[in-house]
């Protein structure tokens, strides 16, 4: 009988703990203050660019030059921690009317997911609709529109490598790869889904979002080049010869990652393209709600999962800072900045 009252004392004790650990891991973020002061580029830097690009929280880049909006992923809605682990998700459209007010987009030519992760893909079907943008993007991305309910004439299925014009922009998406998780568990769990075949209708379980193919987005102007790398992976050679103005470089996880897939990474991405400016991104919380600014994953992801927001910011700057021709900073949310 003691024995017994022993053993459920043992377990109540462990459950209590495992709970606290818990709720610590999901109420806590690492800080970011020490890079607070790593802004870089206003829009009033006297350039006579007409391009502007404004960041809009992990890999969302809005990209105009006053007559034509180009936007990567279009993803607003936040959802919870509970929503992703064990949960149904889908758009919030309360969250997209406020994130496109916020950033004052009205119209746009088109609407293009760098892979077809919840994270990325999931609002976009409806950011295209009430924009009059195309939905641009692999099969999967199709899928994904298609199942909320999109028009054929609204979604174009992108050919690698084969430039698309908006306006006075050209754009093209080149085969890359999504970031590969050191954690052998966290790797198969990502990769096995690859491609979403048919309609998507949302609500649905986080690992219904399959990647679909991951994209390096080349947007070129008369007077500006960028590229988004929308997660940190690399396909070696997929870039030579292409030299852009700016980077916006997913970091999310790279700072955990081997000396080695750095190095790649880097030169792959960075060194292959000769930016000017470099500017980290997918860093930041996709369970926390967008506000004015940008919050760091809480412990859980960031620790747990592995996205390592702080180091892996630290690592970006660390790299850019032994390049004496390149500037690399955070930008602010919603914030236009002029490129180059």
């Amino acid at each position: 009988m003691k024995l017994l009252k022993v053993l459920t004392v043992i377990v109540l004790v462990s459950a209590v703990a495992i709970a606290a650990a818990g709720y610590w891991l999901f109420t806590n973020q690492p800080s970011l203050a020490r890079f607070e002061a790593r802004g870089l580029g206003t829009t009033t830097d006297g350039t006579s660019s007409r391009v502007r690009v404004s960041w809009l929280g992990n890999t969302n880049v809005l990209v105009t030059d006053g007559e034509t909006a180009i936007l990567t992923d279009g993803w607003f809605t936040r959802p919870s921690d509970l929503e992703i682990l064990f949960g149904h998700i889908g758009p919030d459209l309360g969250a997209i009317d406020r994130a496109l007010e916020r950033a004052d987009i009205e119209q746009l030519a088109a609407v293009i997911p760098v892979h077809s992760h919840f994270d990325h893909a999931m609002d976009a079907p409806e950011v295209a609709e009430r924009t009059g943008a195309m939905l641009v993007g692999s099969e999967s991305t199709a899928n994904i529109g298609r199942g909320w309910g999109l028009a054929d004439e609204s979604i174009r299925v992108a050919t690698p490598g084969q430039a698309m014009s908006f306006g006075d922009f050209q754009v093209t998406l080149f085969e890359s790869r999504h970031f590969e998780f050191p954690n052998p568990l966290l790797r198969r769990g990502v990769s096995s889904r690859t491609e979403i075949t048919e309609p998507l209708q949302p609500p649905v379980r986080m690992t219904e979002y399959a990647e679909g193919g991951s994209y390096s987005v080349l947007i070129t102007h008369p007077d500006a080049s960028v590229l988004i790398q929308g997660s940190a992976g690399y396909l070696p050679g997929a870039l030579e010869g292409i030299d852009v103005d700016a980077v916006f470089l997913s970091v999310g996880g790279i700072g955990g990652q081997t000396e080695r897939y750095q190095s790649n990474y880097w030169a792959y991405i960075v060194n292959a393209t000769t930016p000017e400016k470099l500017f980290p991104v997918h860093w930041d919380s996709f369970t926390h709600p967008l506000g004015e600014r940008p919050q760091a994953p809480n412990l859980f992801w960031d620790q747990v999962f592995g996205l390592q927001a702080d180091a892996s910011i630290q690592w970006a700057f660390d790299r850019a800072a032994e390049d004496p021709l390149l500037q690399a900073g955070l930008l602010p949310l919603w914030q236009p900045v002029s490129i180059p």
